[in-house]
């Protein structure tokens, strides 16, 4: 599966479908292409996408591109990574965290 990735790609147009109507938590990578922290976690975020994306979606919303969905989730700081579920933010972890952290963070979901 190289090359394939195991995250998702939403948008403002897509995020009510995607993101607040899916069945499963998604957790949702806010971030930017000139962000250094956002690369730093991208490849992380992968892994667990990878591991556990039976359990949970992970998407990635580029807030230049996407900035009403940013703004309606009061996104300042970036990387922020929330969790939606049934529809509702669940949790907001903000900042690059290694993965262990982001696996404790997440253990509710996974």
């Amino acid at each position: 599966m190289a090359g394939d990735t195991a995250t998702i790609t939403v948008t403002d147009a897509t995020f009510d479908a995607e993101v607040l109507k899916s069945e499963k938590p998604v957790l949702v990578d806010f971030w930017a292409t000139w962000c250094g922290p956002c690369r730093q976690v991208a490849p992380i975020l992968e892994e667990i996408a990878g591991e556990h994306g039976d359990k949970l979606t992970i998407a990635k919303l580029d807030v230049d591109n996407n900035q009403a969905t940013a703004a309606a989730y009061n996104v300042i700081s970036i990387p922020t990574l929330n969790v939606y579920q049934g529809g509702q933010l669940v949790k907001t972890i903000t900042g690059a965290r290694p993965k262990a952290a982001l696996l404790r963070e997440l253990a509710d979901f996974i």
